[in-house]
């Protein structure tokens, strides 16, 4: 890891990380939104509307939310690791990247 002068985390690396589980967290939406029962169970748990979704999807908070829904079940979890080639821990990662606190999901 990089850092600064003091020995703390350089800010560009952790930048560079939060735009990367940002990305992230919208291709987790994206894979939620491509299967009905996925996306529903989403806005079931979120209590957002399906018509205030867009606007949502550029809140960073909502994005940890859209990353602790997957983390919270391991069976879509895998799926969406497996079509985006990626080890299922990259995904708690990001969002340990978005920062805040890990929100326990209702599912």
């Amino acid at each position: 890891m990089n850092t600064g002068r003091r020995g703390t985390p350089d800010r560009a690396t952790g930048t560079a990380a939060r735009e990367r589980a940002t990305e992230l967290a919208i291709l987790a939406l994206t894979f939620m939104a491509a299967e009905p029962v996925r996306l529903n169970g989403f806005l079931s748990v979120s209590g957002i509307g399906l018509d205030s979704l867009r606007a949502a999807a550029s809140e960073p908070d909502f994005l940890a939310g859209v990353l602790d829904h997957l983390l919270a079940d391991e069976a879509m979890l895998v799926a969406f690791a497996e079509e985006q080639d990626l080890d299922p821990a990259a995904i708690g990662r990001a969002r340990a990247a978005l920062g805040g606190q890990r929100e326990p999901d209702a599912s």
